[in-house]
């Protein structure tokens, strides 16, 4: 993998210790050109990896960069999915049926048989769940995707629900379909390492908090510490600033310190704290 992960909270609207901040990024960013500015900008500083949401507006991001070959030659997009918002959305306005039949593709049967009125209860849930991760895949098409994560709104749901053969599921349909890894976002690593043990997935790529105050990480920094120490798999650290409670350099440090984190995930949009960031990364990890 990547050592350096660029992400895509800021063009969203995301942020966990200011609302003010996010609806300011929120509206800095509506138009893709920004977006796609700020891109560049990590591109230009070493940056190879976008890891982002299947959010609608990433497809356009996808279309630049495959009209541009040369300009994004070595660049490679980590898919997030599901984009949660985008469906508690279409629930919402459309109902759970109509919703799921508008994400599935046109002709497929179990679009089909949604339209139909047929109940899913006893349907084939695997075929279902690899059909919408096909959806949410299309956007990328022709473009190189060597890691798909699963959203940690669904992987902490299935945790927590018990339905731990969904993680087989979905990490069979992603080498199979996708020649990709599958990687796994939750807010719970040692608990679902757990899962993913006994689904007999083997060294898994999975992303969680990883930072020196434990900000939501569940179990505690001392559990996050040994579980990284003790087990085999490979860790993505996210929320390395706490939302902005640490330095860069001492929250670096430290996650560069645990010896095994295989890299890390940032979300930045001005030039100064991208090149920043990037330049701390390579020089904590290089001092390992």
């Amino acid at each position: 993998m990547e050592k350096v992960l660029f992400g895509d909270n800021q063009f969203f609207g995301v942020n966990h210790m200011s609302e003010d901040k996010a609806r300011a990024q929120a509206m800095r960013f509506q138009d893709d050109a920004e977006v796609i500015k700020v891109v560049d900008i990590a591109c230009d500083a070493g940056i190879r990896a976008f890891m982002c949401t299947t959010h609608d507006r990433i497809g356009a991001i996808c279309d630049h960069v495959r009209a541009n070959p040369e300009r994004y030659r070595d660049f490679v997009f980590y898919p997030c999915m599901p984009y949660a918002h985008k469906y508690a959305n279409a629930v919402t306005e459309h109902g759970p049926v109509e919703a799921l039949r508008r994400f599935l593709p046109q002709g497929n049967a179990l679009s089909s048989l949604i339209k139909s009125g047929v109940s899913l209860a006893n349907k084939d849930l695997a075929s279902l769940g690899k059909v919408l991760i096909d959806a949410e895949m299309k956007m990328f098409h022709g473009l190189s995707t060597p890691v798909i994560f699963l959203q940690n709104v669904v992987t902490d749901l299935l945790l927590g629900i018990g339905f731990e053969d969904a993680f087989g599921i979905f990490a069979e349909h992603i080498k199979s379909k996708y020649g990709a890894e599958p990687g796994f976002i939750t807010m719970n690593m040692p608990r679902l390492l757990e899962a993913l043990e006994r689904q007999g997935i083997d060294n898994p790529i999975v992303c969680s908090n990883i930072n020196k105050i434990g900000f939501r990480m569940c179990g505690g920094m001392e559990l996050y510490e040994e579980t990284i120490r003790t087990k085999r798999f490979r860790p993505i650290a996210m929320s390395v600033l706490a939302s902005g409670a640490l330095t860069a350099d001492e929250a670096i440090s430290y996650v560069a310190g645990l010896g095994k984190v295989e890299s890390i995930v940032f979300g930045a949009s001005s030039a100064q704290n991208i090149k920043q960031t990037k330049a701390l990364i390579d020089q904590h990890f290089n001092n390992i």
